[in-house]
């Protein structure tokens, strides 16, 4: 019987796993080892510890409506993309309001993480932690890891000849960047264009000399500005698209998406994607359009070599006088605290029952928390996956039996371990994972039941967003509030811009409530069809 869990990691993820654990009657240890809450998004200047944070102009791509824990809203006057500072200060509303500092030790390291001798029969594990120079063993009946998959930089330097032999200029990964400063003047080569390296590009065009931005993708930029300003995610992540991206032929899916994707702007003018490519990425980037057509980015194909001062790319262009190199090359994970024959194991969260349990297991007693890549918010669905496996801890749900387990794992693991530069292409649907892993906790919600109910409900989670609430309104830990949370999260995504009202405003829920009125019989078909 499981009742002492060790939670290692006070991030978002970590936060949410002891507060589940509160909720199933257990008894979480969160171990963290700096000072403080927050993980990534507690910024600091420093970049000498391993630690790695946000650099400080760092906006989210999700919106407050579609990030927040499933029972504890944004407060409506936060503005819809956050800075890294307001989602600090959420976490630590969230931790206040839930009583969840007191079962945090701070500054303290997790140093292994080991079996216990009858492992096979009582589960347990031997933690063994070090805080002030004093080292400490415990023995806990379950392990929660928490430590994300920002770690270990991820540096291709093998992939670029010349650049550690030959290139004089300064070398650094984004880990290392934390503003423009030390950038001013300086003629800037970005290798790398997920959301970091454009980010990146963009920030220091206003002070570098000039900004070189290499890429071997086809990528897709987005605005999170989408239909009549509201934000990306709260309009495109629906039911009702998830349903016809289901119900239509994947070719035809593509083709309205890069269809739709050009229409603010032609990305093959660009350089950036072709329609003809089924390998691609996407990211979210409002300014760099604008830095490329204005020139104060270039965008360049992959390296070939390095020379002292010269970048060769692959199409036999050459960029001289090149002064700093800056890799927005992505992230290794790695579990050292884990024993041997288990972290080696976990190439990526293929190697993972629904992306959470080692299946090799005998008794499923250890979990991997927010080692998932979704296209929408990692805080959410980290929280979703500490619901369902607290639940398990408890006796709640249950989990099939290892050999299942493992082959359901095998089908879905390739046969070549992916670098992180690929990570982009396993990304996972938002509301398909979300979906998997509330049906194993029984807390998904049933459109079609709702429709005989609470109709209005129910056309509010088809048509609208798929927001964290939903998943509140059914099962173990249903929230009294997540009705209300649903019906008013257009309001309060318009609440912080009612800074200024002018006379024309209209009234969006009203027309939104007669659009969905108009697509009931949509939506009585969509409900038959998921029953089917």
């Amino acid at each position: 019987m499981v009742q002492r869990v060790a939670v290692i990691g006070a991030g978002a993820g970590g936060l949410a796993s002891v507060k589940c654990c509160l909720e199933e009657g257990l008894e979480p240890t969160c171990f963290e080892s700096s000072e403080d809450i927050g993980g990534v998004w507690r910024y600091t200047d420093s970049t000498d510890s391993r630690r790695v944070s946000v650099y400080r102009s760092v906006i989210t791509n999700t919106s407050k409506e579609m990030s927040c824990f499933s029972d504890f809203p944004f407060p409506q006057d936060f503005p819809s993309y956050l800075p890294h500072g307001l989602i600090l200060e959420y976490l630590r509303m969230y931790a206040r309001h839930f009583d969840l500092l007191r079962h945090v030790r701070f500054q303290t390291t997790v140093l292994s993480v080991r079996k216990r001798p009858d492992f096979t029969t009582s589960g347990q594990w031997e933690v063994v932690t070090e805080a002030g120079g004093v080292r400490e063993s415990h023995v806990f009946d379950a392990v929660l890891v928490c430590t994300g998959h920002y770690q270990e930089p991820y540096l291709p330097l093998a992939s670029f000849p010349g650049i550690e032999s030959r290139f004089k200029g300064q070398l650094l990964h984004s880990r290392e960047y934390r503003d423009v400063q030390a950038f001013r003047g300086k003629r800037v080569l970005v290798v790398g264009i997920g959301n970091t390296g454009g980010d990146l590009s963009v920030e220091l065009s206003r002070v570098a000399a000039k900004v070189f931005l290499s890429t071997r993708s086809n990528t897709w930029v987005l605005s999170r500005v989408s239909d009549h300003g509201f934000p990306l995610d709260m309009v495109g992540t629906t039911r009702f698209n998830h349903l016809l991206e289901w119900f239509l032929p994947s070719a035809l899916t593509r083709r309205i998406r890069f269809r739709r994707f050009n229409s603010w702007f032609s990305h093959a003018n660009y350089g950036l994607a072709s329609s003809k490519s089924s390998k691609f990425k996407v990211i979210i980037n409002e300014e760099l359009p604008f830095c490329l057509l204005s020139g104060t980015v270039v965008l360049k194909p992959n390296v070939k070599e390095f020379t002292e001062s010269s970048a060769v790319f692959e199409d036999g262009t050459t960029e001289e006088n090149i002064d700093v190199v800056l890799f927005a090359t992505g992230y290794n994970f790695s579990f050292p605290f884990l024993e041997e024959s288990l972290s080696s194991t976990i190439d990526d969260n293929r190697s993972l029952y629904k992306c959470i349990f080692p299946p090799q297991l005998e008794k499923p007693t250890l979990a991997i928390i927010g080692l998932i890549q979704l296209t929408g918010s990692i805080m959410v669905g980290s929280e979703m996956q500490a619901r369902w496996v607290t639940g398990i801890f408890a006796g709640w749900n249950k989990l099939p039996p290892p050999s299942r387990m493992m082959a359901e794992v095998l089908k879905r693991k390739p046969p070549v371990k992916r670098n992180p530069s690929e990570r982009e292409n396993l990304k996972m649907s938002f509301i398909s994972y979300m979906d998997k892993i509330a049906t194993c906790a029984g807390v998904k919600p049933s459109v079609s039941r709702l429709l005989l109910t609470d109709p209005q409900l129910a056309l509010a989670i088809f048509f609208g967003p798929c927001s964290p609430y939903q998943y509140r309104l059914v099962g173990r830990g249903s929230w009294s509030g997540a009705r209300a949370a649903i019906l008013t999260q257009w309001q309060r995504t318009l609440k912080p811009l009612r800074t200024r009202v002018v006379g024309d405003n209209t009234d969006s829920s009203s027309s939104w409530s007669w659009m969905c009125l108009l697509s009931l019989p949509a939506a009585l078909t969509a409900a038959f069809l998921f029953s089917k």
